[in-house]
């Protein structure tokens, strides 16, 4: 018998089916199609009468069926946009998100005010998304990116393959920045900072890597780390960004005050107009 589904109308199922628990269904389904049938979103929505074959409706159900579970819709397309460009990511990365955007814009940004200092550090690079973009939008830009995760550092390559950007990036496997020398004009970092007895009860932790999220049990042991580091690796007048929970601000600065007592510490505010990104700057 000739299947005769259509696109609108398994679009409008599940659609119909996932409601209940995604507040953006509608753009969910069209995305999970534009996979499946490998056109743009606007394509599918405009193509509603395009008839489905069983292999490409059992394809559907079955990613719709894994979405329904909680597994996130990234790791279903293996695709994520950050920034402005797509990333390929995978279970051995955390799904880039966009509040890291304020990171890469403020690393933009100092780095266009101090057109001299040119070496770069992105710690805990994962995907690469910060790396990545930051090369891409400044190609004089060269950045040395860490990664503890040999399966991070793979998918972190391909994405800067995908970009044109890897004679800008030098990618290092070590623990933060271990492994590594300075002078570094900025160093960026979204290191894990979420607590160890909040892990149970954080719905990324089900299918992220757990070592992305775990920050140990004060949520900032590894982001302290990293700044009793730094005066091995930061070139004087060099700049540090970091970015935090929402309420790890004040513990934070702290550090960095510890660290860096005559620099300026700012703690920055994301779209939700929630700490942020912790903003060092150091003087000469």
């Amino acid at each position: 018998m000739k299947n005769s589904l259509t696109l609108g109308e398994w679009l409008q199922q599940a659609r119909e089916t996932l409601q209940a628990l995604s507040d953006t269904a509608s753009i969910e389904v069209q995305v999970l199609a534009a996979h499946v049938l490998k056109h743009p979103r606007t394509w599918i929505i405009t193509h509603p009468e395009r008839i489905l074959t069983a292999e490409e409706e059992n394809a559907l159900y079955g990613l719709l069926s894994q979405l329904m579970k909680g597994v996130p819709l990234p790791y279903l397309t293996g695709r994520q946009e950050f920034f402005g460009l797509e990333f390929e990511v995978t279970p051995d990365v955390l799904i880039p998100r966009p509040e890291t955007e304020l990171l890469v814009e403020t690393a933009i940004e100092w780095l266009k005010r101090f057109p001299s200092r040119r070496r770069v550090a992105d710690v805990g690079t994962g995907s690469g998304c910060i790396a990545v973009s930051i090369a891409h939008t400044l190609p004089e830009v060269q950045v040395l990116a860490t990664d503890c995760s040999r399966g991070a550092l793979k998918v972190a390559q391909w994405n800067a393959e995908k970009h044109r950007v890897t004679s800008q990036i030098r990618w290092v496997q070590c623990n933060l920045l271990t492994a590594c020398a300075g002078p570094l004009d900025l160093v960026c970092a979204n290191l894990p900072y979420i607590p160890t007895p909040a892990l149970a009860e954080t719905p990324p932790a089900r299918f992220e890597p757990v070592s992305a999220l775990d920050g140990g049990y004060t949520g900032v042991e590894k982001i302290a780390a990293l700044l009793r580091d730094a005066p091995r690796w930061l070139a004087p007048g060099g700049g540090i960004l970091l970015e935090i929970q929402w309420d790890q601000g004040r513990q934070v600065t702290g550090v960095a005050r510890e660290v860096f007592p005559t620099a300026s510490i700012q703690v920055l505010q994301d779209f939700a107009h929630l700490d942020r990104v912790v903003q060092i700057q150091t003087i000469l």
